[in-house]
């Protein structure tokens, strides 16, 4: 799993965990202060790999070009069996035209 800050709560943390998830979730820097300032009860900071984490750029950026068309973005379509279609359409032009 790998996630942005906003993610980074401590029950957030806990829940993949839990179910040997392994998660990548940068630490915010409020989080780092707080850790530092509890001395040895702030535990050890959390794991983070950040060529993992860059990574997600690439889904990010697919997001949002998928984005881009109207009829993706706003879901008007009734039957899922419809919208996957509408996404392997979109998804076939945007690789066909990279």
């Amino acid at each position: 799993m790998i996630a942005d800050k906003a993610y980074g709560s401590a029950a957030i943390r806990r829940f993949p965990r839990e179910r040997g998830i392994a998660a990548t979730i940068p630490e915010r820097v409020d989080q780092k202060a707080g850790r530092a300032r509890r001395g040895s009860r702030g535990g050890r900071p959390p794991v983070f790999d950040p060529a993992l984490y860059r990574r997600r750029n690439v889904v990010e950026r697919c997001i949002g070009r998928l984005k881009q068309w109207r009829g993706i973005a706003t879901r008007f379509d009734k039957l899922a069996r419809n919208y996957r279609a509408g996404i392997v359409l979109v998804t076939t032009l945007l690789w066909i035209n990279a």
